[in-house]
């Protein structure tokens, strides 16, 4: 049912904001419905620009799957840009579903996509101007269930005073379940009366303790030695779970269908094509990544049902693009059966296919051979460091061998350039790494002058290492702010995701104040200001490098503990001890001078 008087103030104030096809809704394949006629209200709500959110994949992925179900109304909201948001601001406007222009403080259930740390002021923002209370304990039964999801829920803690229900792991059986158990206890408290704050905490802890994988801080206290560390987690009722574990799909992968009619922009997005995903998890296990740590098991698509949505969404949707989505597409099991399908389809039509996470193995001197006949502008690789001794260091065991004989073979087909992802910071770096990364990127530009006869652009992009929750470099310290000046990188989007990324419940106090002083889409140059970042944890007496660049003993109790992902800690800290030793032999190996880790880069 379309909030028409709602729609119209918003129409009034378009012309004054930058962009303003992001905020009308009505795009192709978007799915108003009529509240009157289903159960439950739901919005997906991304923290980020309208364009981020609408490129992303999981996103479209769960639009479809809860808009399938006749029961759910399920709408989409952005995080309002500066501009907008100070339009509805003034203007007394609230934030809405773009699908029906509803406020977000009518929705039965909120859920967040929770991609990259330094969108949590925008969270803040979304709930403000939804009219949703800040805090999860100042809500009712009639306010909307708040529920975040996706790689930022793997450390809940920071969010725990703002969010009501965290979801781990996979949301295409999450999120469903979390809302037909919420309207089955908000129809009984509707049935009796009862709105009360104490009636949403009985709801809310029937609901966890019916699951093994839905977390509600509200229910968990934590305790504290003198020094600060972390004494003990516990519970404040004995029916919630004291383990928090993974939702993981253990069906058959082609059975979570493909969202074959994406909802499409009208504006232009950074990902303006289809998106298909075709493995979910990884066969490998680097140290540093996250990723490969939570979408565990393995688990693939056939190659049939892949071409089969591609085609569907290219007559749906008129893309001539399709990116074939995975963490490492060319460890698809069926990878080279897939390229020459998709050839077989797609090149006939005048489409072009993407493959944005290749391998670097033996298999990548193929890959150009395999796409011939494609559209090919140029590849992009991710060695994340430039030595191969320091790559089994991290678990990514790559050899600058078929990196270089890879690239040359892209030259050869037609590639006009490379983009390749470094890591600066990681445990143990050298003086040799980071040189490395420059040798590297210019014998990659000499080889496209052996293979063409001119230089190609080899471009070399490094970003800062932040230890990730979950991961084998969890008790690693992030590298300081001087360690990443000398290095020349720009540091401080960095070292803000590392406090945001590693913090917990305490640290909470000092988002607040920097969201209220004005911290807005943080991960956008333009808009960031550190300075209100660093006054805000100083005036909450928040020491930023106890969370951040400290280094923690094994033995210490992290925040994210009780959220055990896979295979658990036991398994990290294995990891992590074999990293360290891997450090000692390679400090050995080269007995100091140009090998010699700088300081504080020790395991």
């Amino acid at each position: 049912m379309l909030n028409t008087a709602l729609r119209d103030a918003v129409t009034r104030v378009l012309p004054r904001v930058k962009t303003p096809a992001q905020y009308t809704g009505g795009e192709l394949h978007s799915v108003p419905k009529d509240h009157r006629s289903v159960r439950g209200k739901l919005c997906l709500c991304f923290p980020d620009a309208y364009t981020l959110g609408m490129s992303h994949h999981g996103f479209q992925v769960l639009y479809t799957i809860m808009n399938n179900d006749p029961q759910w109304a399920c709408e989409r909201c952005f995080a309002p840009w500066i501009d907008f948001e100070s339009a509805l601001r003034r203007d007394r406007l609230p934030l809405y579903g773009l699908e029906t222009f509803t406020p977000l403080c009518e929705f039965d259930v909120v859920g967040f996509s929770l991609q990259y740390e330094v969108c949590y002021t925008n969270l803040l923002t979304m709930i403000d101007l939804g009219g949703i209370p800040h805090f999860a304990k100042d809500r009712r039964v009639s306010d909307p269930l708040v529920v975040a999801g996706g790689p930022g829920a793997q450390n809940p803690e920071l969010l725990a005073p703002f969010v009501d229900l965290f979801v781990i792991g996979d949301g295409e059986e999450s999120l469903p379940w979390v809302m037909d158990k919420w309207m089955s206890l908000k129809e009984a408290a509707i049935r009796d009366g009862d709105f009360s704050h104490e009636r949403r905490m009985e709801m809310l802890a029937e609901l966890v303790g019916s699951t093994r994988w839905a977390y509600a801080p509200a229910f968990y206290e934590f305790d504290y030695y003198p020094d600060g560390t972390i004494a003990a987690v516990n519970r404040t009722r004995s029916d919630v779970p004291q383990q928090i574990e993974s939702c993981t799909i253990t069906q058959d992968l082609d059975a979570i269908p493909l969202p074959t009619k994406p909802v499409v922009s009208f504006v232009q997005t950074p990902h303006d094509r289809i998106a298909i995903e075709i493995m979910r998890g990884c066969p490998w296990q680097c140290r540093f990544c996250q990723s490969t740590v939570i979408k565990r098991p393995l688990r693939v698509r056939s190659v049939e049902t892949i071409v089969q949505a591609a085609l569907e969404s290219y007559r749906n949707t008129g893309m001539n693009e399709i990116s074939l989505l995975s963490l490492s597409s060319s460890d698809y099991p069926h990878f080279e059966e897939l390229v020459k399908r998709m050839h077989e389809v797609f090149a006939p039509l005048g489409v072009n296919v993407s493959l944005p996470s290749l391998r670097v193995n033996h298999q990548l001197r193929s890959v150009p051979q395999l796409m011939k006949g494609w559209r090919k502008a140029g590849m992009t690789l991710a060695p994340e460091v430039a030595r191969d001794d320091m790559r089994t260091q991290i678990r990514k065991p790559i050899k600058n061998e078929d990196l270089i004989e890879g690239c040359r073979e892209a030259f050869k087909s037609g590639m006009s350039h490379v983009k390749l992802y470094f890591l600066c910071g990681l445990p143990g770096e050298r003086h040799a790494d980071l040189d490395g990364i420059v040798e590297l990127a210019e014998a990659i530009s000499e080889v496209g002058k052996q293979a063409t006869g001119r230089y190609k652009d080899v471009v070399a992009s490094v970003s800062n290492f932040v230890p990730k929750p979950h991961t084998p470099y969890q008790w690693n310290g992030m590298q300081s702010r001087e360690y990443f000046r000398w290095e020349q990188h720009d540091v401080a989007t960095s070292l803000l995701e590392g406090i945001l990324t590693r913090g917990d419940r305490r640290v909470s106090p000092g988002l607040y104040e920097a969201w209220r002083r004005g911290a807005r889409f943080d991960g956008w140059k333009e808009c960031f200001k550190p300075q209100l970042w660093w006054d805000a944890f100083r005036d909450r007496g928040i020491d930023v490098d106890f969370y951040r660049s400290r280094q923690r003993p094994i033995t210490e109790k992290l925040p994210w503990d009780h959220v055990n992902v896979k295979k658990g800690r036991a398994y990290l800290e294995k990891e992590q001890e074999r990293s360290v030793i891997q450090l000692r032999v390679m400090a050995e190996a080269v007995g100091g001078g140009e090998g010699e880790t700088r300081s504080g880069c020790g395991g």
